[in-house]
């Protein structure tokens, strides 16, 4: 907050000409956007709205990035999915400069704003960064740093940008996204995708997916202005900046239904062999699959019921994952000793295969939005051996 008024005083100082009190017709508009980073909350990228004067050459970038981890009871509404931004203002010869330093690209796209435009911008950033304005609930997806950014420019351009985008057909998912920005860092890939529900999967249109700064860049080069002399493009110039000395994104997300498919098969070949020549390997091997599965459940349980992460409700994962799972615990060390599951761990496989089943047919039917298609390849043959293998022999009182 203190950051938010300093930059607030800083812009209103009346002594000299400047962003602040610059005509609208001095005001030149640019998106400013930066490269996904390596920190996994940097994957994402980021961007900004750059105001300048063009008399006084004074330059500052808005932007909608900035979390405390300090403020009180973070973690905890970090985890419940009640997490608090806030917009700042920075000059914007050090905003650039420290985005160089790390690596990251920077491009300028500069915007075609009447002076009417550009004023009723600056204004509405001026009132935006004010104490009292500058906070609120951020989300993943809907209301972002890059969401703010790009329905400040749409707000002062009369609504010409979510018209336009609107209109068109988005080219990925929220959960392609992720997975593909996240594919540097595999087990928060894989971690992400498995929490992520079906409203993750549903079809986007241009304006949904420019929740990334990336894809706001591409699609505002494409908006068209209408004029006395017919359409214009709203970006007038881009300009690199910098360019990026890290490891880029992939251009597509990576298909995980082969390495998740092979990985599970192979988990299922190792517990059987186990099973029949190293029963203490069956033993860990099942015991640490079934923990990881009782737990995966009661983590999607938690995110469903206790959060307000609606990107994980109504997982179908469920399904193949679930505390269910804790119950077998037991299983796997009379399994050492040469016995059979206890009835009720026999309940218990019961069910779950009727979930397996349920999971399948439920991803079969027409009109399914989640797309865990990995996920049922992996735990499919697991499951099945882990059946077969606790099994075996006869049947024992509990």
């Amino acid at each position: 907050m203190l950051c938010c008024l300093v930059a607030l005083l800083a812009l209103a100082q009346p002594a000299h000409a400047g962003v602040a009190n610059a005509p609208g017709a001095n005001l030149e508009v640019s998106l400013i956007t930066y490269g996904p980073g390596e920190t996994y909350w940097e994957r994402f990228g980021h961007d900004a709205i750059e105001l300048r004067d063009t008399v006084s050459g004074e330059a500052y970038n808005f932007n909608y990035g900035v979390f405390d981890f300090d403020e009180s009871g973070f973690l905890l509404n970090f985890a419940r999915g009640r997490m608090h931004y806030l917009m700042d203002a920075a000059p914007t010869r050090l905003d650039v400069d420290w985005y160089v330093r790390a690596g990251r690209s920077v491009t300028r796209q500069r915007l075609d704003f009447t002076p009417e435009q550009a004023s009723a911008l600056r204004d509405f950033l001026l009132w935006n960064l004010r104490p009292e304005n500058a906070r609120y609930d951020y989300d993943y997806y809907v209301d972002n740093c890059t969401t703010r950014v790009r329905d400040a420019l749409d707000r002062a351009l009369g609504g010409v940008i979510e018209a336009q985008l609107t209109a068109r057909p988005g080219g990925m998912t929220y959960r392609e996204q992720t997975v593909r920005l996240m594919s540097a860092q595999p087990w928060l890939m894989l971690l992400l995708d498995l929490g992520l529900g079906p409203y993750a999967d549903r079809p986007l249109n241009a304006w949904q997916e420019s929740f990334l700064p990336s894809v706001l860049s591409q699609q505002v080069a494409s908006v068209r202005l209408a004029g006395p002399q017919g359409t214009r493009p709203l970006v007038t110039t881009t300009e690199l900046v910098a360019p990026n000395r890290l490891d880029t994104p992939p251009a597509t997300a990576p298909d995980l239904r082969l390495p998740l498919a092979l990985a599970g098969l192979a988990l299922a070949v190792v517990l059987l062999l186990a099973r029949r020549f190293w029963p203490p390997g069956f033993t860990l091997l099942g015991a640490l699959y079934l923990l990881f599965a009782g737990v995966a459940g009661i983590g999607l349980l938690i995110l469903w019921l206790l959060t307000t992460h609606h990107a994980a409700w109504a997982n179908a994962n469920l399904l193949l994952f679930n505390p269910l799972a804790l119950i077998l615990l037991p299983s796997t060390w009379r399994a050492r000793r040469g016995l059979p599951a206890s009835r009720l761990a026999d309940i218990v496989l019961l069910l779950q295969l009727f979930a397996l089943l349920a999971a399948v047919l439920l991803h079969l039917l027409p009109g399914t939005v989640q797309q865990n298609q990995p996920w049922l390849l992996f735990a499919m043959p697991v499951w099945l051996a882990m059946a077969w293998a606790l099994r075996r022999g006869r049947h024992h009182p509990l």
